[in-house]
């Protein structure tokens, strides 16, 4: 397998991994889930697409990396990428360094959840590849293009410059990927404007000019922005005073509910699962309507918000378990978005084969994508970028 990277993408309770070559039909990947629970276990696909399912009882992050690094040792790979959830105010993938090192530590109050389970994840590769160079590539790195008026909040400024309260954005390496893709679909790559929807149990909009993002739905953390599986998105910021005097809940149980009792879930009482909902939409379940009417009008208005930091508009890109898979929810969300110019085509969109690449409009106007994401991919194309860059200097 030539010119292979191996990316790893450390999760709170999980580890994906991909070791991708420049043959996509080559590449090796999996997830490592369920991790410190007797359940926990390995399930991917190995070489010629061969499935693979490895029990690992009561496996934490190292011992499953441990698992994972000494079946692919065999495959030589070049480097390690890594993606890292926040980079601070890291502008670009890096080399890892121990002052990177250092720098992704400081980042863990902006991503508790994340951050640490990522730093697991450098340790253990560092440790066991001590040779391979590593590079960490960030969500919000992308980002960071956004001009000062649309990351800074309307708050007193030493908490932005003693404290870093901004927005940083995430899901990055998607928007970067699937805005390049469908700029190069539209003849263009990387030129015009371009509004980009990753919906999945976590969802995002970007604004992108000339392949750089310039506005973005998520804030200081994922919570801010459109509705999501479990997530709420925006709401009141009075919400807590209100909660902790009302209801007398601590920060905590605000927070909890907040990120994981919210969203399609809490809206629906029913599922955060959109093929869940939608099924139980068309069997009558009103919770179940109300959570996709939602879910399409705030992500609408989301698109329609950003498009403000856009010169013109070339077109809008779906991505993401959700994007890519519901012709419902893109026609649903459309359905707001007619004044923008946007000739919607019904018969492509319910013809586009589930999770494939294609065209969604009827030729005329912005231009309309559905784009498979590939967050691996990307991680693998920036890490060799960096390696090659250092191997040069």
């Amino acid at each position: 397998m030539a010119k292979s990277v191996l990316v790893i993408n450390c999760g709170s309770s999980s580890i994906k991994y991909a070791l991708i070559s420049e043959r996509r039909e080559d590449r090796i990947y999996g997830l490592a889930e369920n991790l410190g629970s007797a359940d926990a276990r390995i399930k991917g696909v190995t070489v010629g697409g061969e499935p693979l399912e490895l029990s690992i009882p009561h496996a934490d992050h190292a011992k499953a990396l441990e698992t994972l690094l000494a079946r692919l040792a065999n495959y030589n790979p070049q480097a390690i990428g890594h993606r890292v959830v926040h980079g601070g105010n890291l502008t670009k993938a890096e080399l890892l360094t121990p002052e990177i090192v250092k720098r992704i530590e400081a980042a863990t109050p902006l991503a508790p959840l994340h951050n640490p389970a990522h730093l697991v994840g450098i340790e253990a590769t560092m440790r066991l590849f001590p040779e391979l160079p590593q590079v960490a590539v960030f969500d919000t790195a992308f980002h960071q293009t956004m001009p000062e008026y649309a990351y800074r909040y309307a708050l007193p400024q030493n908490l932005y410059t003693e404290h870093h309260v901004r927005r940083y954005g995430f899901h990055g390496t998607s928007h970067a990927y699937v805005t390049e893709r469908a700029s190069e679909l539209a003849g263009a790559k990387n030129q015009g404007g371009w509004l980009s929807a990753h919906l999945g149990n976590g969802s995002s909009t970007c604004a992108v000019w000339n392949g750089q993002s310039i506005d973005t739905s998520m804030g200081m953390t994922p919570l801010e922005g459109v509705v999501m599986g479990t997530r709420s998105g925006d709401v009141d910021p009075s919400l807590h005073l209100f909660l902790a005097s009302n209801l007398g809940w601590d920060i905590q149980k605000i927070d909890n509910m907040l990120n994981k009792e919210s969203g399609l879930l809490g809206l629906s009482g029913l599922s955060n699962d959109m093929r869940t909902l939608v099924d139980a939409s068309n069997d009558g379940h009103e919770g179940a309507t109300l959570a996709i009417e939602v879910f399409c009008y705030r992500l609408a208005k989301s698109l329609s918000a950003l498009s403000c930091g856009l010169p013109r508009l070339d077109g809008l890109v779906f991505t993401g378990g959700i994007g890519e898979n519901s012709a419902y929810v893109r026609e649903k969300t459309l359905g707001y978005l007619s004044h923008f110019g946007l000739q919607f085509s019904k018969e492509k969109n319910d013809a586009l084969p589930r999770g494939t690449e294609g065209r969604i409009d009827a030729g005329q106007g912005p231009q309309i994508w559905v784009v498979p994401t590939d967050e691996e991919g990307r991680i693998a194309k920036e890490t060799r970028q960096v390696v090659e860059q250092t191997v040069s200097a």
